[in-house]
């Protein structure tokens, strides 16, 4: 048995704080949680006070065992969890399921895994705190009640397997409204005009018509300031000069690491967090360093200690020189409601080891992250970048009535642009931190026009949210908190509510919207931005032990079983998975409908209470549900259409799914590549069916027993069993052997499947 026993969440931080501790210390992992509420029950007795029924699952049994044989009665053990609520609350769990009475017992926290900092908390050990363990306690029960509760009435008002979470129908609401504002969205015409001068040679925009800031609503408009400038000359008005600053962005706190590591790497929120999860608990082969690279990930505070701050300054010093050094260290306030303003930011453990340090160390996604959180944190102690920008303003028309501007600018002194610069979430943005030099010119002087540019554009509706902007938009409403975000994320994807577009947009499906109305519709508060920020508010005061949990437990549960109790009773089922009336079967006469079904979005026929059966037809997955037309509901009951004669030994159907119109010959499925299967007749499918089979055999690039590489849609990928993992960018397939492709497996996990069910919603 062990004299001092330190419990830490993984084995990964047990071998690294094992590094740092002495023969008298042994460090062993509870492998995160080891209770838990009931899987398959409520989990806490209402009528009792909402007191939780906590057990240890089956999985953690042996954990336990192991962990009870290193402790005896002068065992003195040191619960060394994660420093947030839920590592907290660990903590308190682990003293209940290994019986800890008389044992002493201290809680030590710490934000980085070096020496110095696990000396420091073996120095300075605490109580475990009560007000962290109630707030967590308060998050896990309440989500346990919203979900137990309504995720049953989804199956039986719409269809099984269905999930709601009080975190996770926020943000699908989020997604299903910015879809209907794009759905809603009309297109406006307006033009842009450009001059092209010669002498000498630069562009300028058209900016202002009568000294205002104008749209060209047409063509018709555009046409007219055409003839007006051509008749005019070209005039240099103004040449303005300004000098300006650029200040650096705070350090990382885990919502700002999440966007820019999907921005700059293009990383998923669930991705960046393993990734930093990582570099937090070593484990590297880094010659002459032991420990982690970066501090704690999960935080909201933008604070750095004052040795940080020292270090920072030391570095940028050595790195770029003294002038690029603040002379006294820069305080970011943070804007996060309910920050823990105790924690640092998230920052490099050692500013010293420099990126190229452990560039040869570390697998590639590793180095990448650990280079973005090295050169923000020495950005944001680094002098303000100094600008000039310039100005051209030129007059045209018959009545000079036109307005032409061209801007540029000069970077005087880099300060921070020389580490950093941040990313944007638009792709038009004009992020160029480069000079953009005009040419002289004097006010007065007549420009030569070369060309007048007429260019018709249509306005935009607002885009979807990425994973990174989502993250913003829940910090924003105060949502959620640093630890949530990548398991929303994640689950709503996972329940087949929201999908992943080809640009890495996040698209809620028609299930999404679905489920998204009956909630909106019968659970308001339950999707309400506003009523969920006040739970996480709740939260804050329980953790600051300013409110019960079970004061808060008092106040929401009891009207919300009622609501589901009244919902239970009066929703009926076929107004639920109602979408939309389309009208008359212009046959029969009988209603044609689109509606969520148990296998997906449909059309039916007619209702369960005629005589006659309803029929069914399912929607193409390309297709919109709530875009489809009562002419295409009718043409989908024409499929599956089958090309062969009945009895054929291979039968040939033309059918709908996933990726839109495909041949199916058996268990073989062909994209149609644009025929039209409404007519496409069986000599072409057959033809379709033989280029498929060719093709086939040229996906594979290699093979290495189960794991192959092959070519697919989208690029080349690893395909082993029913997984599918990327291959980073810039990788040449061609070039990895069977344990190139066993590492990227192992860093980047597989790729996600639309519809795969995880875990109990939040």
């Amino acid at each position: 048995m062990a004299k001092n026993l330190i419990i830490v969440e993984s084995p990964a931080k047990a071998r690294t704080i094992g590094n740092f501790v002495g023969k008298d210390f042994k460090v062993v992992a509870s492998m995160g949680h080891i209770r838990d509420l009931p899987s398959k029950e409520l989990g806490f007795d209402p009528e009792g006070d909402y007191e939780p029924n906590y057990e240890v699952p089956s999985d953690k049994k042996k954990v336990i065992r192991e962990l009870k044989k290193e402790i005896g009665k002068d065992t003195t053990v040191y619960l060394a969890t994660d420093e947030d609520r839920e590592g907290e609350s660990i903590s308190w769990h682990l003293i209940s399921a290994l019986k800890l009475k008389n044992q002493t017992i201290h809680r030590i926290v710490f934000h980085e895994i070096t020496k110095r900092a696990i000396e420091e908390a073996l120095s300075n050990p605490r109580e475990v705190d009560q007000s962290l363990v109630d707030a967590q306690q308060a998050r896990r029960i309440l989500d346990r009640a919203v979900g137990y509760k309504l995720s049953p009435l989804l199956w039986r008002k719409i269809k099984g397997g269905l999930s709601a979470g009080r975190v996770q129908s926020v943000a699908v609401r989020i997604l299903v409204d910015r879809e209907r504002e794009i759905r809603a969205f009309n297109p406006e015409e307006f033009w842009k005009i450009k001059a092209d001068f010669s002498d000498p040679r630069f562009q300028a925009d058209l900016t202002r018509i009568d000294g205002k800031n104008q749209k060209v609503p047409d063509e018709a408009a555009a046409k007219a300031i055409d003839e007006s400038a051509k008749a005019s000359t070209f005039d240099v008005r103004e040449v303005v000069e300004r000098e300006g600053v650029r200040k650096p962005v705070a350090p990382f706190i885990t919502s700002t690491l999440q966007q820019e590591a999907s921005r700059k790497l293009s990383f998923s929120v669930a991705q960046t967090m393993r990734i930093a999860q990582q570099l937090y608990e070593g484990n590297f082969e880094i010659p002459g360093y032991e420990g982690g690279l970066i501090t704690y990930m999960r935080t909201d505070s933008v604070n750095l200690s004052d040795e940080a701050l020292t270090q920072t300054n030391q570095v940028i010093k050595q790195e770029y020189g003294d002038e690029y050094a603040v002379k006294s260290p820069r305080k970011f306030k943070t804007r996060t409601k309910g920050a823990q303003e105790a924690h640092e930011a998230i920052r490099p453990a050692n500013l010293s080891m420099k990126p190229s340090d452990v560039k040869d160390h570390l697998p590639p996604q590793q180095f990448k992250l650990y280079d973005l959180v090295w050169k923000r944190t020495l950005a944001t102690q680094m002098e303000e970048a100094k600008i000039l920008h310039t100005t051209l303003k030129i007059e045209a028309g018959k009545d000079r009535e036109l307005l032409f501007e061209t801007k540029g600018q000069r970077i005087l002194f880099a300060g921070f642009l020389k580490a950093y610069t941040e990313g944007s979430d638009d792709p038009d943005a004009a992020l160029d931190d480069q000079d953009v030099i005009l040419p002289k010119v004097e006010v007065g002087q007549q420009l030569p026009l070369e060309t007048l540019h007429l260019d018709q554009n249509f306005t935009k509706p607002p885009p979807r949210y990425t994973e990174a902007s989502l993250v913003k938009k829940l910090e924003s409403e105060g949502i959620g908190r640093p630890s949530t975000y990548a398991p929303t994320i994640s689950t709503i994807q996972d329940r087949g509510y929201v999908e992943r577009t080809n640009d890495r947009k996040l698209k809620p499906t028609a299930t999404g919207e679905v489920v998204n109305d009956f909630l909106v519709k019968h659970f308001p508060d339950i999707v309400d931005l506003g009523f969920t920020t006040k739970i996480e508010d709740d939260f804050d005061e329980i953790a600051e032990g300013a409110l019960s949990w079970k004061e808060m437990m008092r106040s929401f549960y009891p009207p919300f079983v009622g609501v589901v109790k009244d919902k239970e009773e009066n929703v009926d089922p076929s107004e639920a998975r109602m979408v939309a009336d389309l009208g008359k079967d212009p046959k029969t006469g009988r209603p044609i409908s689109v509606r969520l079904g148990k296998f997906g979005p449909m059309i039916q026929i007619g209702t369960r209470e005629d005589e006659e059966k309803p029929l069914f037809a399912s929607i193409p997955a390309d297709k919109n549900i709530y875009e489809v037309s009562l002419d295409e509901a009718l043409g989908y009951f024409m499929y599956p259409r089958t090309l062969t004669e009945e009895g054929a030994e291979d039968e040939i159907q033309i059918n709908h799914g996933r990726y839109g119109y495909y041949v199916r010959i058996g268990r073989e499925f062909y994209s149609l590549n644009g025929a039209d299967p409404a007519t496409i007749t069986l000599d072409e499918a057959k033809a379709i069916i033989k280029d498929g089979r060719e093709n086939k055999t040229k996906n594979v690039i290699k093979e290495f027993g189960e794991i192959q590489i092959l070519n697919g849609r989208y690029g080349p990928y690893i395909k082993k069993g029913k997984d599918n993992y990327r291959i980073p960018k810039g990788t040449d397939p061609a070039t990895l052997d069977q344990a190139a492709c066993e590492q990227i497996m192992e860093e980047n996990g597989p790729t996600r499947r639309r519809g795969r069910r995880g875990a109990s919603a939040s």
